[in-house]
């Protein structure tokens, strides 16, 4: 079961601050403990923010999610219509950057939830998918 959240468009810092906002009161809503509410929050700010520089700026989706055995999460889909991401394993290598940061976006987000898809084409933009449970 899944409840759709609206597209919030991802444009400035401002809009990166908002999705932080938004997704800790979704994961509080979801019954999540702090630590995982802290994780899904950090995962949510390292692809917005990714989004916001490397894709151009896009949207972010927040929606409560349940799975089969009824555990409430929230699920959080970035997409941008960016060039890509040209060499995806590079990407996901911990501690890679391909800018100033601390390289700890992709593979980070992907430690800090429980599932993680990314979807990306070379000069057609990316998508990444996060879900978050509730323990």
């Amino acid at each position: 079961m899944t409840s759709a959240g609206e597209e919030t468009p991802l444009r400035s810092n401002d809009d990166v601050v908002r999705v932080r906002q938004l997704v800790r009161g979704a994961a509080s809503a979801a019954g999540m403990s702090l630590v995982d509410q802290t994780k899904i929050v950090t995962a949510a700010s390292e692809l917005a923010r990714n989004t916001l520089v490397y894709g151009g700026g896009g949207s972010v989706n927040i929606e409560k999610v349940t799975s089969a055995g009824g555990r409430a999460g929230i699920r959080i889909t970035f997409r941008d219509r960016g060039p890509g991401i040209a060499d995806l394993d590079l990407a996901l290598t911990d501690g890679w950057t391909s800018g100033s940061g601390l390289g700890l976006g992709l593979s980070g987000a992907r430690k800090l939830a429980d599932e993680f898809e990314l979807e990306t084409e070379v000069g057609q933009g990316t998508t990444v998918t996060v879900v978050k449970w509730a323990r």
